[in-house]
């Protein structure tokens, strides 16, 4: 079963851009992923500092390998000190039906 999840943050006034900039690097590294089938960055149209990315995975195992890739670590770092929240929030989904 597929392993869908979104994650979101609001970055600090001023921070948007860099964010934004952040997420494209990031996102292009995912995407890559042998089992990675979805990862779409959006803002709030009526709250553009307000960053959704809705992620899904091939199963638990892809997702695993997503969280133990390398580049994940320096990404979370670089995002910490440039979001309100100490880090992303994560809500995993389940299917309907």
């Amino acid at each position: 079963m597929t392993k869908t999840l979104y994650a979101e943050f609001t970055a600090r006034e001023g921070a948007a851009a860099e964010v934004a900039r952040l997420l494209r690097d990031y996102a292009l590294k995912v995407r890559a992923e042998e089992g990675n089938l979805a990862f779409d960055v959006y803002t709030k149209a009526d709250a553009p500092r307000a960053f959704w990315i809705f992620e899904v995975y091939r199963d638990e195992d892809a997702f695993r390998t997503h969280v133990k890739a390398p580049y994940g670590v320096p990404f979370n770092a670089a995002l910490a000190p440039l979001i309100e929240e100490d880090a992303s929030v994560l809500t995993h989904l389940d299917p309907v039906g």
